[in-house]
C-alpha cells in the first residue's frame, strides 16, 4: 500500500534499524520515510503494518517546509515545557494559519507540513512535537513527525521524560484521528479573510494568533455576501481588491482594505492611518497604506466586529490559541490548542450564540459535560485546565 500522506501518521526517521520498530509501533506510527534501505527493518516494519518508503523518492503532495517549529520561545530546558516570562505576553509560532490558507488555496489537496526544527540555539520541549501535529490535524492537515535530535537520542536511550512524550504523542494522534470529523467542519465566517499564493500571509497569521479565528477564503473566488454571518470580509494585502469584496459592503458588511477608495465612495469618518466609507448598507474600511503592523491590524478588525459579535474568546490563556467552526445548525465547536505549559487553572471561554449543552473533549478523557451560562449573545463555559488540546461541542 502507499503511504497517505493526508491521514497516515507518518514519521521521519533516519538509520532505521529492525529494534526501532517496537518504538514506531507504541506511537501509532503508521508509515515511515528513512534515508537508506535496510532490508531487515523494512522486513519487521512491514510485519508490524508500518509503511516503508525512501524519502528521497516520496513525493508528498501539497507539502510545505518552511513552517516555523510551534511552541513559546524562550530557553527552557530540554524536555520541559516552559513559558516566557510572567510579566509579559508569550511569544507563540503557530502554523495553524498555514495549513488554513493551504486548504482555502488548494482544496483538492490535504496540506502537508514537512518541515523540522533546525535552530540549534533553541531547546525545545519534547512535547511540541505533539503540538506540531495537533495544529495540522485541527487545521484539516498533517505533520510529518520529525524528532529533534536530542529527542531520538533520549528515546532510543529508554530516557524516561522522553518515552513519557513518545507515549503520550500516540495517545494523541490516536484521539485525533478517531475525530477527525470533528475537524472537518466549515469555520465560523463571522471574520473571513481572503488570502492569494505569496499574499495576505502575515495578516491571516496575526488573525490567527490574536484570536479572531478567521474563515479563510481564496481571494480568486470570494464567499457570496452574507451580512448575517460574514460580519467582516478582510481584503488587504492582495494585489488588487476583488469586484465581489464590494458585493459584501453593499449587503451590509465591513470590507477592511488597503486598496484604492473609489472616489464615488461616501466618506463616513476619517482616522489617523484609515478612512471609513460608506457602501451600500455596509462599510469599507481603507487604510492609508499599506498595513505594515499585521498585529495592531488583526485587533483593529476585532474592534471593527466587536467582543460581542466574534466568533469566540479565552480569558487566562495567553500561549493559547481557538477555532470555531459549526458543526450544523445549531451548534459550534472550539478547538484550542496550548503552545506553552500545561495549566490546571480554569480557562474562561465564551462562543457567539445561545447553548444549553457544551460537552468537552480531549485526549486524556472520557467526554465530560461542562456548564454553561448564558452572556448577551454569547455562551460562556470554563475549561477545567488545558494541557495540549480540547474541542467543545455547543448544543441548543
Amino acid at each position: 500500500m502507499a503511504i497517505d500522506f493526508g491521514t497516515n501518521l507518518v514519521a521521519r526517521w533516519p538509520s532505521a534499524r529492525a529494534e526501532h520498530v517496537t518504538l514506531l509501533k507504541k506511537a501509532g506510527v503508521q508509515a515511515v520515510l528513512t534515508d537508506a534501505p535496510d532490508a531487515e527493518f523494512e522486513k519487521a516494519a512491514r510485519a508490524a503494518g508500518i509503511e516503508y518508503a525512501l524519502e528521497s523518492a516520496a513525493a508528498i503532495p501539497g507539502s510545505f517546509g518552511d513552517g516555523l517549529w510551534p511552541g513559546v520561545r524562550s530557553q527552557g530546558r530540554r524536555g520541559d515545557a516552559d513559558l516566557a516570562g510572567a510579566s509579559r505576553e508569550p511569544w507563540v509560532d503557530a502554523n495553524g494559519w498555514r495549513y488554513a490558507v493551504e486548504r482555502a488555496l488548494h482544496p483538492e489537496r490535504a496540506p502537508v507540513g514537512t518541515f523540522a526544527h533546525r535552530d540549534k540555539s533553541q531547546i525545545v520541549p519534547y512535547s511540541t512535537l505533539e503540538t506540531a501535529l495537533i495544529e495540522a490535524r485541527v487545521d484539516g492537515g498533517n505533520f510529518v513527525l520529525d524528532l529533534e535530535p536530542g529527542y531520538r537520542e533520549a528515546l532510543l536511550s529508554g530516557d524516561a521524560k522522553a518515552a513519557a512524550a513518545w507515549e503520550s504523542l500516540g495517545k494523541t494522534a490516536a484521539w485525533l484521528s478517531a475525530n477527525r470529523a470533528l475537524f472537518a467542519y466549515p469555520a465560523d465566517p463571522t471574520i473571513t479573510a481572503l488570502a492569494a499564493d505569496g499574499f495576505s500571509e502575515e495578516l491571516v497569521n496575526l488573525l490567527f494568533r490574536r484570536n479572531a479565528s478567521p474563515a479563510v477564503a481564496p481571494a480568486s473566488a470570494p464567499p457570496e455576501p452574507a451580512p448575517e454571518k460574514i460580519r467582516a470580509l478582510v481584503a488587504a494585502a492582495l494585489p488588487s481588491l476583488p469586484p465581489k469584496a464590494l458585493e459584501h459592503a453593499r449587503a451590509g458588511a465591513i470590507v477592511v482594505t488597503d486598496a484604492k477608495p473609489d472616489p464615488a465612495w461616501k466618506v463616513l469618518r476619517e482616522d489617523t492611518d484609515r478612512i471609513v466609507y460608506t457602501v451600500g448598507k455596509g462599510q469599507v474600511v481603507a487604510y492609508r497604506e499599506e498595513i505594515s503592523d499585521p498585529n495592531e491590524f488583526a485587533l483593529d478588525v476585532i474592534d471593527l466586529v466587536t467582543h460581542r459579535r466574534r466568533s469566540c474568546r479565552l480569558w487566562n490563556a495567553l500561549s493559547s490559541i481557538p477555532r470555531a467552526v459549526i458543526p450544523g445548525r445549531g451548534e459550534m465547536l472550539i478547538s484550542v490548542i496550548n503552545y506553552g505549559s500545561e495549566t490546571n487553572n480554569e480557562i474562561q471561554a465564551r462562543v457567539q450564540g445561545r447553548y444549553t449543552r457544551a460537552m468537552l473533549l480531549r485526549p486524556e478523557s472520557e467526554p465530560v459535560p461542562l456548564k454553561v451560562s448564558g452572556r448577551g449573545s454569547m455562551t460562556e463555559i470554563f475549561l477545567p485546565g488545558l494541557r495540549r488540546v480540547a474541542a467543545v461541542r455547543f448544543s441548543a
